[in-house]
């Protein structure tokens, strides 16, 4: 039986996005089940499927699983050929750092700069909290592209769970026109040309654009 997925905007919903590329990542078979914000009914919609009223959500049987890093480690876990974590310990060990810290830290960014990838407004949000998140997240990245960078173009060489998970705030630079550092430009433009995430982008930058 295939996954299920359920996910809210691609133009919006930064922690759909996440599993979204994970499960991409993965190659595995799943279907799935959009819902847009558009559609007055959304939050009822979402509520059918996660009893925290939240997207994302996956489906698995008759396993229901929520919120976007306990998802990423369930597929860890059922598909480890896809190596969503880097093998090696210590790098290992870091990824999940900077994962925990984007999972629950950034929020001047997260309010500020909202992901929106129809949004084309350099300078927008530039807040100064806003820009010390984003000065940080540079930080992280030229961290592990200097310890662990060195098989790939990603945070850790290869793309990982850290990729997935720092996607929408690639986005968020973009549409935001945040100064980057040599080594987050690098990250940056190397993410925007991975297949998953211009196949996401693509469908995003398709939808109509609805306030919320």
């Amino acid at each position: 039986m295939a996954l299920k997925l359920v996910i809210g905007s691609k133009n919006f919903s930064s922690w759909s996005l996440r599993p979204w590329l994970a499960l991409e990542h993965a190659g595995a078979p799943y279907e799935e089940i959009f819902i847009s914000f558009g559609d007055p009914d959304w939050r009822e919609q979402i509520k059918r499927y996660s009893p925290s009223g939240k997207v994302p959500f996956l489906i698995d049987g008759s396993l229901g699983i929520w919120d976007s890093l306990a998802i990423v480690e369930y597929l860890h876990e059922k598909f480890p050929a896809a190596k969503l974590w880097p093998s090696d310990a210590a790098a290992r060990a870091l990824a999940r750092s900077v994962v925990a810290e984007m999972h629950s830290g950034f929020s001047a960014l997260r309010g500020s700069m909202p992901m929106d990838l129809q949004m084309n407004a350099p300078g927008k949000g530039h807040t100064p909290e806003a820009l010390a998140d984003a000065a940080r997240i540079q930080q992280i990245w030229r961290g592990c592209r200097a310890r662990h960078g060195a098989g790939g173009p990603y945070l850790f060489g290869a793309f990982s769970a850290a990729d997935c998970f720092y996607a929408p705030v690639v986005f968020r630079f973009v549409s935001y026109g945040v100064p980057l550092d040599p080594t987050a430009k690098a990250y940056c433009d190397a993410m925007l040309a991975h297949a998953a995430v211009a196949k996401w982008r693509a469908a995003a930058l398709r939808e109509p654009h609805v306030d919320y």
